[in-house]
């Protein structure tokens, strides 16, 4: 077997692990990013989604250089429409009321990762390598991950693949999963009536629904079902799925007129006990998978990613990344941020899921209030913009 050792490596080459490879692209050490994904380019299971980038992911591209080309397909979110489909209340949130261009920017996610993958090409410390990770041995002298036919040595190990098992349960991380029973069929519609630039969130008996402008016509639908409907919605015709869309979300958008390909995801909260261990962080849906909800997962990943590129730039012993002291700051700074979305997220399923009449009368007032009163409504703004936690705006120790 090829021996090979790096300062750092990096398990899952999707869009966190590119991330994180990129923010550290002026870290003085070698970097390995190994993903089985390289040889394809664009991740299959990641074709039909899309994301929501707040305002704080916006800033972690731009701190990278990267904002003017992703700006070249993210559509601006500036306004967004909450209800609860049924009863009365609704929210509103607008761009203007915050002199900002956008309150988030939806993307697809192949397209992000093409860019991120085009990126790590020309990062001159970092390699890519098209392997599956098989298995990893740590110590305290450093860590070894096995690669197919490669065995790379390295002083820290960041798993940045995998939501359940594998890797992190080799090194005996315990993680805690409650399942929701739902699945979040994914999709991409074409509306008769698009209204340029407006987010919807609708809750309904069977879940969350979302709709995110792509520009035009086009919408990203994430439409939470209980888990027994999965099949059928992934099967049924075009005709019959448009009108199972159109009878939960209603007829803001005018008629659906077509959909595209359809995915499905098991929906579960899932957390590891500890988002570190000798040598190792985790970080993404390796560290914890949220409901879709409230859109966080991937802006908190990169909250994640923004501070562990910035202990290993700036803090004292950088030069032994993976040493216990560097790890344990690391995931005290980020405990309260992700306690704080992750506690958020889950409140929002649990709140508007339940059929318990005081509650449901709460939440519907809960929206008016929150649409009525403006410090209510900035609170939930800054939530949602990523600048409730401690932003990523500082710089990530210059760029590539």
């Amino acid at each position: 077997m090829k021996q090979q050792r790096f300062d750092i490596v990096i398990a899952g080459g999707g869009m966190v692990g590119a991330s994180l490879a990129l923010a550290l692209g002026s870290y003085g050490g070698r970097i390995a990013v190994v993903d089985q994904r390289f040889a394809t380019h664009v991740p299959s299971s990641l074709d039909v989604r899309s994301t929501a980038l707040n305002a704080g992911s916006k800033r972690f591209f731009a701190t990278l250089g990267l904002w003017p080309q992703v700006r070249e397909f993210a559509a601006p979110i500036k306004h967004i429409h909450v209800s609860d489909r049924g009863h009365f209340g609704a929210a509103r949130l607008s761009a203007d009321e915050y002199e900002l261009e956008a309150l988030g920017y939806v993307v697809e996610n192949h397209r992000v990762h093409a860019l991120l993958t085009d990126s790590l090409a020309g990062t001159v410390n970092v390699d890519t390598m098209d392997a599956t990770v098989t298995g990893v041995q740590a110590s305290a002298e450093g860590v070894t991950v096995s690669a197919e036919d490669l065995v790379l040595h390295a002083g820290l190990l960041v798993i940045a693949a995998g939501a359940r098992g594998g890797l992190s349960t080799q090194l005996g991380m315990q993680s805690h999963e409650h399942s929701y029973a739902q699945s979040a069929i994914v999709a991409n519609v074409l509306a008769a009536r698009p209204r340029a630039g407006v987010a919807f969130e609708r809750f309904t008996a069977s879940g969350p629904v979302a709709l995110l402008p792509l520009g035009g016509a086009r919408y990203a639908v994430v439409m939470t079902v209980a888990a027994a409907q999965e099949e059928q919605l992934l099967a049924c015709p075009e005709r019959e799925f448009l009108a199972r869309l159109q009878a939960v979300f209603g007829w803001r958008l005018g008629r659906f007129m077509r959909v595209g390909k359809r995915a499905a995801f098991p929906l579960s909260l899932v957390q590891t006990r500890r988002q570190i261990t000798q040598r190792t962080v985790l970080v993404g849906n390796a560290a914890r998978t949220l409901h879709p909800v409230a859109g966080q997962g991937f802006n908190l990943a990169l909250r994640d990613v923004t501070e562990l590129a910035r202990l290993l730039h700036s803090e004292p012993g950088v030069e032994d990344p993976g040493c216990p002291a560097l790890l344990e700051e690391f995931a005290a700074r980020r405990r309260a941020d992700q306690r704080s979305t992750t506690a958020t997220t889950d409140l929002l399923v649990k709140t508007f899921g339940s059929t318990f009449a005081p509650l449901v009368v709460a939440r519907s007032a809960g929206l008016v209030l929150m649409d009525l009163l403006p410090p209510l409504r900035h609170w939930f703004a800054r939530r949602s913009m990523g600048l409730g936690a401690r932003s990523p705006m500082t710089e990530l120790g210059g760029t590539r």
